[in-house]
């Protein structure tokens, strides 16, 4: 299965809950439209049928993209520890 890049993922979950958020606040048809329409993508992105379950695999998207970048993450060493300290 192809996994979204997690920019992608992060963009479309900022646009689905700021459509969500407008349209409790402020039923439009055409925040209705925005909905149906990230939610599709979100779905596609993430192949799946539903949109919970597409927030699921987002999530486990962006867990896992933080996850990788806390493993490449290099250690930081103390001041002590630094060769310009030893000099």
């Amino acid at each position: 299965m192809l996994i979204p890049h997690p920019d992608t993922v992060r963009s479309l979950l900022a646009r689905y809950h700021e459509a969500q958020l407008q349209y409790a606040q402020r039923a439009t048809y055409e925040l209705e439209r925005e909905i149906e329409d990230v939610s599709y993508t979100l779905c596609v992105s993430t192949a799946t049928l539903t949109i919970a379950d597409a927030l699921v695999v987002a999530d486990t998207v962006l867990r896992q993209a933080a996850g990788a970048a806390e493993a490449v993450r290099p250690t930081q060493a103390s001041p002590a520890e630094t060769p310009l300290a030893a000099a």
